[in-house]
């Protein structure tokens, strides 16, 4: 018996580092995810959709989803988000994104929910809420899916 609870014993030892490791590679994952959308934010209160849009997959594989619409590719989506908040009559605002929640689902990819809030000049904040998908790419992590959705 004792020779048994000694192998289990040293089983478990050699996992605890496997599992902290993983753990710290997840919160690694967590944090640079999350330093993208913290870049996206200060990008668009900056008024920079090109920096904003560094963010996401540059990739016609890229997909956004937003309105009952669905854009197809990294430059129709840079061309949508022109066309919404950059051209003439309308405006950026500045935006804030909050609650946040980052979940890693394996060293490559994570999704994440959230909620966008804008202020615009006139007082109006529209808002609303959002999901995406991340994946890592050797140049770094970058939205490779979005599907955001405003307040009625």
């Amino acid at each position: 018996m004792l020779k048994t609870i000694s192998s289990a014993s040293v089983v478990l030892l050699c996992l605890i580092p496997i599992c902290a490791s993983a753990q710290a590679s997840s919160d690694g994952s967590k944090s640079a995810v999350e330093q993208v959308l913290h870049m996206q934010q200060d990008a668009w209160n900056r008024h920079d959709l090109d920096a904003f849009m560094s963010g996401y997959w540059n990739s016609p594989e890229l997909t956004f989803f937003s309105g009952a619409k669905e854009t197809q590719g990294w430059q129709a989506t840079l061309d949508r988000y022109h066309a919404t908040y950059s051209s003439p009559g309308h405006e950026m605002g500045k935006l804030e994104f909050a609650n946040l929640r980052v979940v890693v689902l394996g060293p490559e990819a994570a999704f994440v929910r959230g909620e966008w809030h804008l202020t615009m000049s006139d007082g109006k904040t529209p808002h609303g809420l959002f999901t995406l998908v991340f994946r890592k790419f050797p140049e770094g992590w970058k939205i490779v899916h979005d599907h955001t959705s405003a307040a009625e």
